[in-house]
């Protein structure tokens, strides 16, 4: 049979992901700083878009009610599976607003508006913010404190230029997280010569700072104050045997008797094992939570959206007005028509992410109604399948809400999929255990143990919980508790027999 190349046609049903559908999946798995980040760029990007203004909303009309109260007892399911767009994915863009009193996200997806701050900041503040904040104290960072000590290190261009590669990779700890062969050959320097830098990072201050370790970090504070010796030496290098307080192993391998051993361990626990904790660091931006969870009246629970999180943008129709009649070429007017398609698909899909993202949390909360009036230890166990059955969506979706949102409870702020644990079986074939109620009992029998005599095993955990009705193997058990950095039994009762 001859080959050649030859034109067909053929005809075919397939699924088309349009750059729209593919907008609208990706604004759902987006957190909220990396929303706000891709708003801020269409705000750039298309002309028509603006931000709403609330103030002006406020006056003219009062705000929609954004929440709904949720109980396990009173939710409707039918109502809430008709308020649900059967499709997630499908849009019209003659919809103009991402707020929809109707739906019940009106009021949900408003964002703090910044139109009405000047230079001075938020209204009722005359000064200027940027002169405000560089008045503030703020204190040195690790990296400012050794590029100050470097300065006057005397070291010549070539090793200055290491050094400052050495320094950037220090992390806030105070230890160097990068292989010495890996600055080397990025450099193209010799191994030997980073070395060398290296040893002058490490004789600034703090002492300890550049180590690549815990043990190198521990022996150059003993160094600096003359205190390393052959027993600290064995003793650094069997830091695992002093972590399980193996004191007869250490005895052995240091060479000393016990009250030697003793000292040296004194000696040790006065030293700083994070040299660089004494510095200021970046500030920790706060967790932002996309939904409140409220304790409302007869034991119902009132759900809604964060609307700081949400933000709020309109289409300027007569800013469209003027440009559309004013547009003379074709590419102009293709210009302003694909401006104002892009403008509502992303109006409609940021109302449309707020009322799924409210859908969704609507649903943990009733599924998890026992933990938010009990604690952990009724939480149930809740996988995405069962989420996404109630409301009527698939289970990607729910997953994408799921992903970098947080819900603020009276019992503190959870990421969504705090929410989702395996299931441990009963022994009675009762309802299942979730797995971090388990856990959460493993934690407790475990802090109640008061001396030697009562310290229990693997076994006798497993035990102790299937009397309570937990169908749970040992591996388990060792599993949860290596997962919370629980020493072994064997180990806490050396623990509890120094501390006596």
């Amino acid at each position: 049979m001859a080959l050649g190349a030859r034109l067909e046609i053929r005809q075919g049903q397939g699924l088309v992901i349009t750059p729209q559908l593919q907008q609208a999946i990706k604004l759902l798995q987006l957190s909220n700083m990396e929303l706000e980040a891709f708003v801020e760029g269409e705000l750039e990007r298309n002309p028509l878009l603006q931000r709403e203004d609330r103030e002006a909303e406020r006056e003219s009309e009062a705000p929609a009610e954004v929440a709904g109260d949720v109980s396990t007892d009173r939710i409707d399911d039918a109502g809430a599976r008709a308020e649900l767009d059967s499709s997630h994915d499908e849009a019209s863009p003659g919809e103009r607003a991402t707020g929809d009193a109707e739906t019940g996200a009106a009021d949900a997806g408003g964002s703090i508006d910044w139109s009405k701050a000047g230079k001075g900041g938020p209204a009722g503040f005359d000064g200027d913010l940027d002169s405000l904040e560089n008045t503030l104290a703020r204190e040195k960072t690790l990296a400012e404190h050794l590029y100050d000590q470097l300065a006057v290190a005397g070291l010549d261009a070539a090793q200055s230029a290491i050094a400052s590669v050495l320094i950037d990779a220090v992390d806030e700890g105070g230890y160097l997280r990068v292989e010495l062969w890996e600055i080397a050959d990025r450099l193209g320097c010799e191994p030997d010569l980073v070395e060398q830098v290296l040893g002058v990072i490490q004789g600034f201050e703090p002492t300890g700072v550049a180590a690549r370790d815990v043990r190198e970090c521990l022996m150059l504070q003993l160094k600096d104050r003359n205190r390393y010796d052959p027993a600290m030496a064995a003793l650094l290098d069997n830091l695992p045997l002093l972590a399980r307080r193996d004191m007869a192993a250490l005895r052995k391998a240091c060479g000393v008797d016990e009250e030697d051993l003793r000292d040296m361990v004194a000696e040790l626990k006065g030293l700083t094992p994070r040299p660089g904790a004494a510095f200021g660091s970046e500030p920790v931006t706060p967790v932002a939570p996309d939904v409140f969870v409220r304790e409302g009246l007869g034991g119902l629970w009132h759900v809604e959206l964060n609307s700081d999180t949400l933000p709020r943008l309109l289409v300027d129709q007569r800013y469209h007005a003027r440009v559309a009649g004013a547009a003379r070429s074709d590419q102009e007017k293709t210009f302003v028509s694909d401006c104002l398609t892009q403008a509502n698909w992303l109006v409609k899909s940021l109302d449309q992410r707020a009322r799924t993202i409210l859908k969704v949390s609507s649903e943990i909360v009733r599924q998890q109604d026992a933990f938010l009036a009990y604690g952990v230890e009724h939480l149930r166990p809740l996988n995405l399948k069962t989420v996404a059955e109630a409301i009527g969506m698939h289970e990607s979706t729910v997953s994408r809400v799921t992903s970098n949102k947080y819900i603020a409870t009276p019992r503190g702020v959870f990421e969504m999929k705090f929410f989702f644990t395996s299931a441990i079986q009963s022994t009675e074939g009762g309802e299942a255990h979730s797995a971090e109620s388990v856990r959460h009992r493993i934690r407790q029998l475990i802090d109640a143990e008061a001396s030697e005599a009562d310290v229990h095993s693997d076994d006798r955990i497993v035990e102790i919980l299937k009397e309570a009705g937990v169908d749970i193997a040992r591996r388990t058990v060792a599993k949860y508790r290596e997962a919370m950095r629980i020493p072994s039994s064997v180990e806490r009762r050396r623990l509890l027999k120094d501390a006596v």
